[in-house]
């Protein structure tokens, strides 16, 4: 196979190999690898005809579909930067977006008010399209270097300013490739995707799948945890993708056992950090499907780690070693690497490493040194080079003297029986400056109480960390990303 220079080329490859094969399911539709390049095709060209310039934006704001993967890739082969926006967000969020790029053009749904109400906020106004199903034979490809940029994607859960990750043609390239040699990705794998592809994690399984020239089965979203299994099972698919409350919700709500996934030949869990408690009931639910961990964040790109699931059993807890072409490194206070099982900042370094943020260059210098990548979150590297995440920096609490990661008490409620899933945060407390806060998720809330986690706490936990304050909860407040958003619990606490 020829080395491609952009995901388009990715496509265009993919296309000669196999052009009869099914691309892209979405219930009874489905496109083949000929008929998106096609209509690829009919995107870049119309797109150009309007006048789009090399290197202009242009914005999606619409939901996983057949229709959004051909805009996307036509974007792509006109040399457009494609800036995927959260489709379920507001017209505010989407005019700060849309305000801060400038993009020529956006692709959204037809009768969105939401879109209508951002715009009506702009100045300066782009030309809002529709993705259609247009075909066109003609195949050019925009020529691309590495560093030149392809997409921007806005961080969630941003405040004040937005935060555009700009990521290359180089960006994007890489992950892919690394994502698809770790997993061994082929023609003949079949994924059923719910993660959307505006979120970093959901757009690496588009491209890795394009790229294999395998198959990407749809699914709008998890609301019916049983359909989505349901179709696991029926499509006989190979892969899945989630988040952590992903598997908490389908082991919460689904008898696994009850299907035939005897296809399934592989899970990935990205998007924040999965307790060893929930890893083990996957497995255990799934016993002959090989369970991926992975840790990577969207200012590089999408993936930074894997676990090797032959390691998952003696590893129990990490997140792995780095993916093909990137290093790692856990660093001390005074920037220094840090020794072998000392906690420091994880400091990346690779081809998958963003440009920098959209027009500010102040936020890129804080992150970004020498090439490497400044993550934000702490860990430290084991004899054998594997990662073990202790938290975000940020989410640090700070009670007395002491400095406590959320993610080890969160450990350790998961353990209990009945937790669905748990968060921990630091309150004000007047003698310790924080006292710790756990927010909890229960099964079957007459069995898990406040009284009980704590006890549970006590027995496994240093008295320091037992928390203070227990709240049973419906559900945790999520970015876009899936990701638990501890500052919406952490101004929770302060209005008590």
């Amino acid at each position: 196979m020829a080395l491609s220079r952009s995901l388009a080329e990715n496509l265009l490859q993919s296309a000669a190999r196999c052009p009869e094969r099914c691309a892209i399911q979405d219930g009874l539709n489905g496109v083949t690898y000929a008929r998106l390049l096609r209509q690829a095709a009919a995107i870049a060209e119309r797109l150009k005809e309007l006048g789009l310039r090399a290197g202009e934006r242009v914005a999606f704001i619409q939901p996983n579909s057949c229709e959004f993967v051909a805009a996307y890739y036509g974007v792509l082969m006109a040399g457009g930067v494609a800036v995927l926006l959260n489709a379920v967000a507001k017209a505010r969020d989407f005019s700060a977006w849309l305000g801060d790029c400038e993009p020529a053009f956006v692709f959204a749904e037809p009768g969105n008010g939401e879109v209508a109400a951002a715009m009506s906020m702009l100045a300066r106004k782009p030309v809002v399209l529709q993705a259609g199903t247009a075909e066109w034979g003609a195949i050019s490809l925009h020529p691309v270097g590495s560093d030149d940029p392809a997409c921007i994607l806005y961080t969630s859960g941003t405040t004040g300013r937005p935060k555009g990750i700009v990521l290359s043609h180089g960006n994007l390239l890489s992950n892919t490739a690394a994502i698809v040699e770790y997993l061994g990705l082929t023609g003949e794998d079949s994924a059923v995707a719910v993660l959307p592809f505006y979120y970093s994690y959901g757009s690496s399984v588009l491209h890795t799948h394009l790229q294999a020239g395998g198959r990407l089965i749809l699914e709008k979203n998890m609301v019916y945890p049983h359909a989505v299994v349901e179709t696991l099972a029926k499509q006989r698919a190979t892969g899945f993708a989630g988040v952590p409350s992903t598997y908490a919700l389908l082991l919460s709500r689904v008898k696994l056992h009850d299907y035939d996934l005897s296809s399934l030949r592989y899970v990935t869990q990205a998007g924040g950090a999965m307790s060893p408690a929930l890893t083990q009931r996957l497995r255990h639910a799934l016993p002959r499907t090989s369970i991926v961990i992975m840790y990577g964040q969207t200012e590089a790109t999408a993936r930074l780690t894997y676990l090797p699931p032959q390691r998952l059993d003696d590893k129990l807890g990490s997140v792995g070693i780095p993916v093909p072409g990137v290093k790692i490194e856990t660093r001390n206070e005074h920037g220094e690497p840090a020794g072998v099982g000392e906690v420091g900042d994880i400091w990346a370094c690779g081809p998958n490493v963003m440009l920098g943020y959209w027009r500010n260059d102040a936020a890129t210098r804080e992150v970004k040194r020498d090439g490497w990548l400044k993550t934000g979150d702490m860990g430290r590297l084991d004899a054998e080079g594997f990662l073990y995440i202790v938290g975000r920096r940020s989410d640090m609490i700070k009670a007395g003297a002491h400095r406590i990661h959320p993610q080890d008490i969160e450990e350790v409620i998961a353990e209990m029986p009945g937790v669905q899933e748990t968060a921990v945060v630091g309150m004000e407390d007047e003698m310790l400056g924080q006292a710790i806060k756990a927010f909890v998720v229960a099964a079957d809330p007459t069995g898990v109480t406040p009284m009980r986690v704590q006890a549970h706490c006590r027995e496994r936990l240093a008295s320091y960390k037992v928390p203070k304050s227990v709240e049973i909860v419906a559900s945790l407040p999520r970015t876009a990303s899936g990701k638990i958003r501890r500052a919406a619990l952490t101004e929770r606490t302060q209005r008590e």
